[in-house]
């Protein structure tokens, strides 16, 4: 029994769309496999493991200055204008400076307190300082510059120039729409 040829060409036609697609699958695979291996190897971190270790814990802490307004500078370098917060490193022993000009510097020291249960936090939070004003600078005696004679002016003589005639009549405006005052009369 054959068959008609043109069965046998649609059947060879469709065993042929199969194996193409399942090329496709295959080659879109290996692409997308050498990728990712391609991403992962542009970084280090997957070597040493520092992707899995987290930061120094970090507690935020207020601070206030009276009279606000203060550059308050962390023992770490942060920096901000009171009243501010800044998050600062927990594990390390810390201090915060408060500085404005006309008043005295001011720190105070922050202490990390672990209480069972909860992350280590910083005290005391809020950081509320009051600056005491400066002690005014002790003055040297200045020393008086020598008085001099005042420059001698001439003598005015009568044919100097004439005195100003008082006015009288305002000068001619163009009308405004504002209200104007009028001028002063000058005598």
């Amino acid at each position: 029994m054959t068959r008609p040829v043109s069965l046998h060409r649609a059947s060879v036609v469709k065993s042929l769309e199969g194996t193409v697609n399942i090329m496709m699958y295959r080659i879109l695979a290996i692409a997308s496999g050498a990728l990712a291996l391609a991403a992962c190897s542009s970084s280090s971190d997957w070597a040493n493991l520092n992707a899995f270790k987290s930061g120094p814990a970090l507690d935020t802490v207020s601070l206030e200055s009276e009279p606000p307004g203060a550059e308050a500078k962390a023992s770490n370098g942060q920096t901000c204008r009171t009243p501010c917060a800044l998050a600062l490193p927990v594990d390390a022993a810390s201090s915060v400076t408060f500085t404005l000009n006309g008043y005295q510097p001011e720190t105070e020291k922050l202490e990390m307190i672990q209480t069972t249960g909860e992350p280590p936090r910083l005290r005391p939070n809020p950081v509320v300082v009051e600056l005491t004003p400066a002690a005014p600078a002790a003055k040297k005696p200045a020393k008086k510059p020598a008085a001099k004679k005042p420059a001698a002016r001439p003598k005015p003589t009568a044919a100097a120039a004439p005195a100003p005639t008082p006015m009288t009549a305002a000068p001619a405006q163009a009308p405004s729409p504002w209200p104007t005052n009028p001028p002063p009369v000058r005598q």
